[in-house]
């Protein structure tokens, strides 16, 4: 990434992409915190990170933290909550990517560290972080994260579906 501030436009674009994501009972239960790259809300994501990620996100435009409400408005719990938050991800991860811009989910953040310096409610779960940005030289990221900069490969489908039930291990 090239270190530029995602522009609000853009960001917001983005935003809307998650907003039309499918949810159980159209309960919509993701919620993402946000910084822009040069502001105090991304200084205080950005030190969530792993140490290992630090490098690698250090020139993002925004990082985000996502979260999941766990309770349906009516307080009951809202089962498919993470499922209907990763769909809302996806949107937003397709929409980036439409849009030319670096984007990648991460798990290597200090999820109880954002709970209390993001003042997340009880009744939300982290889930995941985000780094986004225009696209930047793989020349100006340090070693090892310049190597790793190619596709990765995928599991083949029939390690991952399976007709009528799950095969025996």
């Amino acid at each position: 990434m090239n270190g530029e501030p995602l522009a609000e436009a853009d960001l917001m674009r983005l935003f809307e992409a998650a907003r039309w994501a499918p949810s159980s009972g159209n309960n919509q239960p993701w919620r993402l915190v946000y910084g822009r790259a040069t502001t105090d809300a991304f200084e205080r994501l950005f030190n969530l990170l792993a140490d290992g990620n630090k490098p690698w996100c250090a020139r993002a435009g925004a990082l985000l933290v996502v979260l999941s409400k766990k309770t349906l408005d009516n307080g009951k719990p809202a089962r498919t909550h993470s499922f209907d938050t990763g769909a809302a991800w996806m949107g937003l991860a397709l929409q980036a990517t439409i849009m030319g811009l670096a984007v990648h989910g991460m798990a290597g953040f200090d999820y109880d560290r954002a709970r209390v310096d993001l003042a997340v409610p009880d009744d939300c779960d982290v889930e995941a972080m985000v780094a986004l940005g225009y696209p930047g030289r793989v020349e100006d990221l340090p070693e090892p994260y310049r190597s790793r900069e190619v596709k990765n490969g995928r599991r083949p489908v029939r390690e991952f579906a399976f007709e009528g039930k799950f095969p025996p291990a």
